[in-house]
């Protein structure tokens, strides 16, 4: 709700998108890493589907929370083309958002097979400016 009544005002004072990223961007540890921990790239599951993510060199905060070294998760769902990561992550059904600072998550998914990739946003659901992004991982469902 935040999110959406701050860009709503953004519209109505004439501010586009991208002076928004720009005022809203961050850096990343050099280091910092984000993976999946499971399920493991290959894997054969059963749906639903718990997936648990990883971070390293960084912290976990909820959007809207800003803090210096810190984001919360993205997942890309199936995801053959990166969005843009300079502009905050659209929530679709294939950007699943983290916001409250969650480490895990269980996804419906139909049987088939499947990709799965994190990406780290900030306080305002934008990538940081080196994307903190885990490798993707092919899944099937069974």
């Amino acid at each position: 709700m935040k999110k959406t009544l701050l860009l709503a005002s953004l519209l109505l004072a004439n501010i586009s998108a991208s002076a928004f990223a720009h005022d809203h961007s961050s850096h990343a540890v050099k280091k910092a890493s984000a993976y999946i921990i499971s399920p493991v790239d290959g894997a054969t599951v059963s749906s639903p589907v718990k997936v648990t993510f990883g971070l390293s060199g960084m912290g976990v905060a909820p959007a809207g929370t800003v803090k210096k070294n810190t984001g919360h998760h993205h997942i890309l769902i199936d995801t053959d083309t990166l969005p843009d990561l300079t502009q905050p992550l659209p929530a679709t059904d294939k950007i699943k958002h983290f916001g409250g600072g969650q480490t895990e998550t269980v996804l419906e998914l139909a049987p088939g097979t499947h990709t799965l990739q994190l990406v780290l946003g900030n306080h305002a659901h934008i990538p940081h400016s080196t994307p903190v992004m885990s490798e993707k991982i092919t899944i099937t469902v069974k």
